[in-house]
């Protein structure tokens, strides 16, 4: 379906390559070739609750009349507060027949940082959980003006003022299944908001297009050469892009099957592997770690799992998924939620260890960055920038932020705020977020390559490392840990301890134990935080300490 063809000319001196148009589609057009090829197969699998492609697509033509009886129009905005369901998938079909846009919202979300999202997307309905309903009471009112109405799954906590409240079954029930008027859906269409997560600031909606949706499924298809016979498992919400583009809209591309867990669980892993004959797990790398590091399960005895999707995956965890589990690990690819796939791993091509496959110039280009938009040399660091081949092949811009879409296009390049290196033969290493790299006495340092690090430490639970201001100039290395409960450490050991593992120049200064991190509602690590915090009452200077160590 997004196949791209190309032919080369020749003259007497040069080889031209020339790009023939990408087939642009749509979300619809995806399900529409679902229905009518196989419409009554298994599509997805909700813990043993079963839906083809053609009671997806009932209940979305159901609901989608009850949101046209509520106002909904195409360029509406319908947000979710839902944990994973057959519900969530429901509201995006419906959502799209309309030519609206969806705005699944994380389930973590509560407060001010919900209204800042119902508010900020102008959303005129709200779908949400019957369990979550007072987050909505708390969140609606004169603060969310352009929200009008909830539709509330399951017995809800809490009466919501505010708006108009609808019961999901009695709604269904009443409404009509046929087809829904064709609401002259294109690929240039937005057919979500994705919100970033917020660490430097609010909350900002990315506005993904029909087509960028699609063909970051059909990307992700043909990178793990799903077939149709394969069993994708996840247990990644479907408030993020990467399980609506593999679970929901990569199934239908793919002729095959999901399943869907609600949340993920260490325990419940293999019994659900063996339950849905899973054949590949899309998770992200955390997940993997985790069960890298779990103990054995009888469930694994014999599982049917052929690949392992998940990024960013550490060498020695990929080597465990590998030897212990005899399943393909498949983590080389870089993206955002503004563009992907950046990067990729070609057909028929070994990864090299740490690197995230190379720039997938079928659909962008790539460069590497210095700060004047110069590209650097092969091996040293910059940002890395992309711009799309074709149309609708990445975001459209932050929704009502014109000012903060444009700095991020500087250049006519989409700037990712990411720092990486190339290597000789082409691969890109993802190198740390350039906000969050540091500069001591003239040598970089990544921290997140520090972090991996120090994760590795077995008192240690969580780490961040970021800079202080150095009274030289440049940047003073701070480590703020967690430790493991129950465990003894000192800063002195710990930094003893690190001599060996990094090099001289990154050995921290700065070393400062903490009950938590400071974090965003989804768990993210605010480190602009700890940068502005600087070194506190209760942080350990090594340099006051006297602690000396030999440069090798």
């Amino acid at each position: 379906m997004n196949g791209r063809k190309g032919r080369t000319t020749r003259s007497d001196d040069k080889v031209d390559f020339v790009n023939e148009a990408r087939p642009q589609t749509t979300v619809l057009e995806a399900l529409a070739h679902r229905l009518a090829d196989d419409p009554d197969a298994p599509y997805l699998d909700f813990e043993g609750v079963e839906h083809t492609a053609r009671s997806i697509d009932i209940l979305s033509n159901r609901l989608a009349h009850a949101l046209s009886e509520l106002g909904v129009r195409k360029g509406d905005r319908v947000a979710t507060l839902l944990e994973n369901g057959p519900e969530q998938v429901v509201s995006f079909f419906a959502a799209v027949k309309l030519g609206a846009i969806q705005v699944p919202i994380n389930t973590a979300y509560k407060g001010d940082f919900l209204r800042h999202q119902l508010t900020d997307s102008g959303s005129k309905v709200v779908v949400v959980q019957g369990d979550l309903a007072g987050r909505i009471a708390e969140a609606a009112g004169d603060a969310t003006p352009e929200l009008a109405h909830a539709i509330v799954v399951g017995p809800p906590d809490e009466v919501i003022d505010g708006v108009l409240a609808h019961d999901w079954e009695p709604l269904l029930a009443k409404s009509s299944e046929t087809a829904v008027p064709d609401a002259g859906v294109r690929p240039s269409d937005l057919a979500c908001f994705i919100y970033t997560a917020g660490t430097t600031g609010p909350s900002k909606g990315c506005m993904l297009p029909h087509n960028y949706v699609v063909a970051l499924a059909e990307q992700i298809r043909r990178a793990w050469r799903r077939q149709p016979d394969d069993v994708v498992l996840t247990p990644l919400p479907l408030f993020h892009f990467n399980a609506i583009s593999v679970a929901v809209v990569g199934t239908l591309l793919a002729d095959g099957r999901a399943s869907i867990a609600r949340r993920f669980s260490v325990s419940r892993f293999w019994p659900e592997v063996k339950r849905t004959g899973a054949t590949i797990v899309s998770m992200l790398g955390s997940l993997a770690i985790l069960l890298a590091d779990a103990e054995d399960h009888p469930d694994q005895v014999g599982h049917s799992l052929r690949l392992c999707g998940a990024a960013p995956m550490p060498p020695d965890i990929d080597r465990i998924w590998n030897e212990r589990f005899g399943c393909k690990t498949f983590s080389a690819a870089y993206g955002l939620t503004e563009a992907s796939l950046i990067s990729t791993l070609p057909a028929g091509e070994v990864n090299k260890a740490g690197a995230a496959g190379k720039p997938n110039t079928v659909d962008f280009s790539v460069r590497l960055v210095d700060d004047d938009d110069e590209p650097v040399p092969i091996g040293e660091i910059g940002e890395i920038v992309c711009r799309p081949t074709g149309p609708n092949l990445m975001f459209a811009g932050y929704f009502r932020r014109p000012d903060e879409t444009l700095s991020v296009l500087s250049n006519l390049w989409f700037h990712t705020g990411d720092l990486g290196r190339l290597d000789d033969d082409g691969f890109l290493y993802f190198v740390d977020r350039k906000k969050d790299y540091l500069r001591r006495r003239g040598e970089n340092i990544s921290s997140f390559e520090m972090e991996r690090t120090f994760h590795s430490h077995p008192s240690i639970l969580d780490v961040a490392v970021h800079s202080v201001l150095s009274e030289v100039g440049e940047d003073d290395v701070k480590i703020t840990a967690v430790l493991q409960p129950g465990e003894q450490l000192t800063e002195a050991e710990l930094c003893t301890w690190s001599v060996d593992k990094v090099p001289y120049f990154a050995v921290p200064r700065y070393i400062e134990f903490r009950d938590d991190l400071p974090r965003n509602p989804v768990g993210r690590v605010l480190k602009y935080q700890l940068r502005d915090e600087g070194v506190t009452e209760t942080t350990w200077d090594r340099e006051a300490e006297g602690f000396t160590f030999e440069r090798r």
